[in-house]
């Protein structure tokens, strides 16, 4: 966990949002009018001594007008970006509202590329019991294929049971949620569009 822990402080995302409110003269609060996210937590982001769950990103880059994919770019992006197996750059679990880490965790898989405005990962799945602060909503939009395990997904009022081979393709402003149902590690690529 250390070691995921630093590749994330190297990204410097703290920086990034910090730079990019400062480049559109935005101030804390601003931001936190913007995103509905509060002042001290923005803080705290900007000062790396958060690390900022996927859909708390979301909403801050949404409300900076860049993509998602911009804070884990390095300088120097490439057109192509080729990801090795084992190789891809596992983002940090952060608790969501009410202090609950959420039941998954996520490896980028195409870290550093520019310009796009989508975003593919890695999806590792834990089981867990559902409780109301798992749900999560943010602009955009999401696509996830099922390769092991089985998983329950909440979407607003609907419930599904996903098995491998089995793909779900959403608009992610719906409260959603997946939960690990089975003994083998749920694990699943997702594509996330956050819209520009």
């Amino acid at each position: 966990m250390e070691n995921a822990r630093e590749e994330v402080k190297e990204l410097q995302i703290g920086q990034k949002v910090r730079r990019l409110r400062q480049d559109k003269r935005m101030t804390l609060q601003d931001l936190a009018d913007v995103t509905g996210l509060s002042k001290p937590l923005l803080s705290q982001v900007e000062n790396e001594q958060v690390i900022p769950p996927l859909a708390t990103l979301l909403r801050i880059a949404k409300a900076l007008g860049v993509g998602l994919h911009f804070f884990f770019q390095e300088e120097g992006s490439r057109k192509c970006i080729f990801v090795r197996a084992g190789e891809s750059r596992k983002m940090p679990r952060r608790s969501v509202p009410g202090g609950i880490d959420p039941p998954y965790a996520y490896h980028s898989l195409a870290y550093g590329k520019k310009g796009s405005n989508v975003e593919p990962f890695l999806v590792e799945f834990e089981a867990r019991e559902l409780v109301p602060e798992m749900l999560v909503s943010h602009d955009g939009e999401e696509f996830l294929f099922l390769l092991d395990g089985e998983l329950i997904f909440h979407y607003g009022d609907q419930i599904m049971r996903m098995r491998p081979g089995d793909s779900v393709c959403y608009d992610s402003n719906e409260p959603h949620c997946y939960i690990a149902v089975s003994q083998q590690r749920p694990r699943a690529v997702a594509v996330i569009y956050a819209r520009p």
